[in-house]
């Protein structure tokens, strides 16, 4: 289903087939927050941002008008490990996306002048963000998980260190890790796979950079899935809610507990209303109007929790809920009848999400890029038929234990 190739330069390419005349392509960096340096905070998302101010070949408004001018769309995200460049367009116009986005991840100029306009962007981005309590409360509880390490640092920076950025630096972070080895080029569509590497062999290949690679930062996680803040931490921040998130550190993603994991947070407070949390929360007690439980994975460590907003009054009321679901999950394994119903959610749930090819587009890639391999639904589906109800008692005994749990509350 799948068709790789790797180039001599170390770039690697993943073909999909697609369903429709629309092509759903883009390149993943090895490049992201956890990859800085001490003092680069901010600049994997600053790069993103630089990356459409023009290269050697195409000046700024070159850039955004190269694919608007057919009716595609290009745009870029930024992770903790990743910075993903990506574009839709109608197939007659995959060789002019290519050609694009090759252009920006390798051949960028990040000229100081635009530097100067972009940086107060950015402080506009982390200002507004600053405005919502209930996204800036996951970034400092991600802080407060990986203390110290890249993994708890804000992908955004901010606006002080921000300032200091010269292009000299922002070349030397890209010389340093944007290199055409790090890199994936996917594609899902209606387009053979030959004429995807036909088109790249034709566009000015990319060539291997050696240079500053060995200066390339990857900090491993070494917190053997503990973190030295444990128990409740408040903030009085004046906000008309309470905001709450309660978690706590879990698997990489080489690690097959992160698929428990993924099941038991689904279960808790997925997209369902018929979810453990919104269930005890909300339908049944009128606490709170959103509840959910998130699962992130990272290459080497994890991060789960719940976020809910209720009436600063009603939190113990709410952590006890909460608790009391939690401790559910410990104590017994699932009835086989509670298995299968739960499984057979999560299929449906994941069947209707592959109609999103934008985000099965980038989700393969990003598997590709960090682990070497990808695989499809139907393997998916076979990872979750072969989770027993053992498997989900231990990990939700080993994540959920009061002693693990970390709660941060805006107040």
């Amino acid at each position: 289903m799948f068709v790789t190739y790797t180039l001599p330069c170390g770039l690697r390419i993943i073909c999909a087939p697609g369903q429709t005349d629309v092509v759903y392509l883009g390149i993943a960096v090895d490049a992201g927050t956890r990859h800085e340096l001490p003092s680069e905070s901010g600049m994997a998302h600053f790069t993103e941002h630089m990356s459409f101010k023009g290269t050697r070949r195409r000046s700024a408004r070159q850039v955004i008008s190269c694919m608007e001018s057919v009716g595609g769309d290009l745009n870029a995200f930024t992770g903790k490990e990743e910075t993903v460049y990506y574009c839709t367009c109608l197939g007659q116009h995959v060789s002019r996306a290519i050609d694009l986005l090759l252009d920006i991840a390798l051949r960028s100029t990040y000229p100081q002048e635009e530097m100067n306009r972009e940086v107060e962007v950015v402080i506009d981005e982390i200002e507004s963000y600053q405005d919502q309590p209930s996204e800036l409360i996951y970034d400092e509880f991600e802080s407060l998980l990986f203390p110290g390490h890249p993994l708890g640092r804000n992908i955004l920076g901010d606006a002080d260190t921000l300032r200091t950025f010269r292009s000299d630096d922002m070349q030397r972070y890209a010389q340093r890790l944007y290199h055409p080895e790090r890199m994936v080029l996917y594609v899902l569509g209606n387009v053979e796979p030959e004429k995807v590497l036909r088109i790249v062999e034709k566009i000015d290949p990319p060539q291997p950079s050696l240079k500053g690679r060995e200066n390339v930062s990857f900090q491993p996680f070494e917190g053997k899935e503990s973190s030295p803040f444990k128990g409740e931490i408040e903030r009085v921040r004046g906000t008309h809610q309470a905001h709450v998130v309660v978690g706590a550190q879990t698997f990489g993603g080489d690690d097959p507990r992160h698929l428990h994991m993924y099941f038991l947070s689904n279960m808790l407070g997925g997209p369902a209303m018929s979810s453990r949390l919104n269930l005890a929360l909300r339908e049944r007690n009128g606490l709170v109007y959103t509840v959910e439980s998130n699962h992130t994975t990272y290459t080497d460590t994890g991060v789960w929790s719940v976020y809910y907003g209720c009436d600063a009054k009603d939190r113990a009321r709410c952590r006890r809920l909460v608790a009391h679901e939690l401790d559910k999950l410990t104590q017994h394994p699932l009835s086989q009848h509670t298995l299968d119903a739960a499984r057979r959610q999560l299929k449906g749930q994941t069947g209707i999400s592959y109609d999103n090819f934008e985000n099965v587009a980038i989700g393969m890639a990003k598997r590709y890029l960090h682990y070497g391999d990808t695989f499809s639904m139907q393997q998916l589906f076979e990872r979750f038929d072969a989770i027993t109800p053992e498997d989900l008692l231990t990990t939700a005994q080993t994540v959920f234990s009061p002693d693990r749990l970390l709660t941060l509350e805006y107040v």
